[in-house]
């Protein structure tokens, strides 16, 4: 008889990338900081193996960089990168815009609905001071346009930039104990102009945002 797979906690090394990457994208480990194995596995409790496992594939992913006998560095997002990102989330955000307003005020509805569903989430995870779950729902929103946009290329394209998003969001809130209560001011305008329909206030807002975090990063 075979026997079922196992339920139950996930493996050590699951445990650790998950914590990790979660910590870097989130800006809990900030770019440039030195992270030994010994530390993470102690936060843990586990073996330095599966740490090391983890370390190695952050690396291959580009999030850190590792120094034998020293630990793995914390690769800063750059200038460049943080502004590539930044145009193209301009041009994709403000192109969704429109998509979402040419087809007309049934779908504005449907998609201010679910903004305001994130605009919740993000709410309840500024009173928890949960930056991970504001971070996802910070990502959720943006992402919520592009899926209405009825282009899947660029949807799919949108969420390939999710890791970087999330670290240059969490970066500008380190820096900023207010920027929680600014995204949210921000996207609360981008979700009543796709509400209304007005193509010029929505592309407005988005560009205002887009602008607001370009400034909280000191770029």
């Amino acid at each position: 008889m075979a026997t079922k797979p196992s339920v139950g906690r996930p493996a050590a090394k699951d445990r650790a990338l998950d914590y990790v990457k979660r910590q870097v994208l989130t800006g809990a480990f900030p770019g440039g900081e030195l992270i030994s194995e010994g530390e993470v596995a102690s936060a843990l409790g586990m073996s330095r193996t599966p740490v090391r496992e983890a370390f190695l594939r952050l690396e291959a992913e580009g999030l850190l960089r590792l120094y034998p006998q020293r630990g793995a560095l914390v690769v800063p997002v750059s200038s460049e990168e943080a502004r590539a990102v930044l145009e193209a989330r301009l041009v994709l955000e403000q192109f969704a815009a429109d998509k979402v307003i040419g087809r007309g005020p049934a779908v504005c509805a449907a998609v201010f609905e679910r903004l305001a569903g994130e605009l919740r989430r993000q709410h309840d995870a500024a009173a928890n001071s949960d930056w991970q779950q504001f971070l996802e729902a910070d990502r959720t929103f943006h992402l919520v346009t592009l899926e209405e946009s009825g282009n899947r290329m660029l949807s799919d394209f949108y969420s390939s930039l999710r890791d970087r998003q999330m670290r240059m969001i969490g970066d500008s809130m380190t820096r900023d104990p207010q920027r929680m209560a600014t995204i949210m001011v921000a996207h609360r305008v981008i979700a009543g102009a796709l509400h209304d329909g007005d193509d010029d206030n929505a592309r407005e807002a988005v560009r205002a945002h887009l602008s607001s975090t370009t400034r909280a990063l000191g770029l």
